[in-house]
């Protein structure tokens, strides 16, 4: 039952991939740029439709009694979200490159364990450390360092915020040599192993970084890759998603264990908007910059919190 919540999702995730690199590849084909203005919309839609996967760390981590440690295990994650948010905001580009680093391994090797799960519930033996490895790092940074090394993530970034506009400095070029070498080598090296699931993965996430614009490309992996990955990762650790997956209700059991989560959405917008209007000096850049910054913030607790759990489904 849990395995066919994991097919579909997989399926799921690269149709919407597949389904953006088909509709920017033409848009480019007949000369059509999509205008910065939509670009940022498209991000801020595909950014809260990823919130709701990092919402409910605090039920899948810890065990709601004793109450007091339940407490206690909130409080520092807000905490720990907290300093993480005063941290960006102040130290705009060092905060901006620490959590791009951070991400990428998330986003990686929580990919990675995600295909070890479902190779574990399907009864087959986990994949080597050196194979989730070679398919997590180019999997974690190729959706991240290819669209902003891209030449036309200057004007997206200065919208964002100035400060990230040369987040490399004189090393983006090299940068993006660099992740795209590696991306072709661990490509190559998935091939020659026979992993085409994973090599299939790599293909699609990198065409994305290349062929969507920056912001789009992003946002789409996030809101329609990673997180609805995650999602079906929950699916096992929360009781009413399980029973819905048992009786064979695998699009039920995925919404049993999106829905809880759902509050965030509303909750970070309205943190967001509230950032923007009441502190001028670190959020004037607009909705986006402050969403952002926010969204960072949470990664940083919520990487922590499942980080056990990548660590645990990556282990052979």
């Amino acid at each position: 039952a849990l395995a066919s919540v994991y097919a579909r999702i997989e399926r799921f995730s690269r149709l919407a991939i597949f389904a953006t690199i088909l509709t920017f590849a033409l848009l480019r084909l007949f000369g059509i740029e999509l205008n910065l203005s939509a670009q940022v919309t498209i991000a801020l839609i595909g950014l809260l439709i990823g919130i709701p996967h990092g919402a409910i760390d605090h039920l899948i981590s810890i065990p709601a009694k004793p109450r007091g440690r339940f407490i206690l295990y909130i409080a520092i994650y807000v905490a720990i979200a907290l300093i993480s948010l005063w941290a960006i905001a102040t130290w705009n580009l060092r905060g901006f490159q620490i959590v791009l680093i951070m991400s990428s391994l998330h986003f990686g090797y929580g990919d990675a364990a995600y295909r070890n799960e479902w190779r574990e519930i399907s009864g087959l033996q986990k994949y080597p450390w050196y194979i989730e490895s070679s398919y997590a790092l180019p999997a974690g940074f190729l959706p991240v360092l290819l669209p902003l090394t891209d030449p036309r993530s200057g004007d997206a970034l200065r919208r964002i915020h100035p400060a990230l506009e040369s987040w490399a400095g004189s090393y983006s070029a090299q940068l993006r040599t660099f992740t795209i070498a590696v991306g072709v080598l661990c490509l190559l090296f998935m091939f020659v192993t026979k992993n085409l699931a994973f090599a299939l993965d790599l293909l699609l996430l990198a065409s994305l970084s290349l062929i969507a614009p920056p912001l789009v490309a992003f946002a789409t992996y996030f809101g329609f890759w990673h997180a609805t990955r995650h999602t079906a990762r929950l699916v096992s650790k929360l009781p009413k998603a399980q029973e819905l997956a048992a009786a064979g209700e695998a699009m039920g059991a995925i919404r049993a264990a999106a829905i809880p989560g759902l509050y965030a959405v509303v909750g970070s917008a309205v943190v967001a908007s509230a950032l923007m209007l009441s502190d001028r000096r670190h959020f004037s850049s607009g909705l986006l910059w402050s969403g952002l910054v926010l969204i960072w913030a949470l990664t940083v607790p919520h990487m922590l919190s499942t980080s056990r759990f990548d660590s645990r489904a990556i282990r052979r």
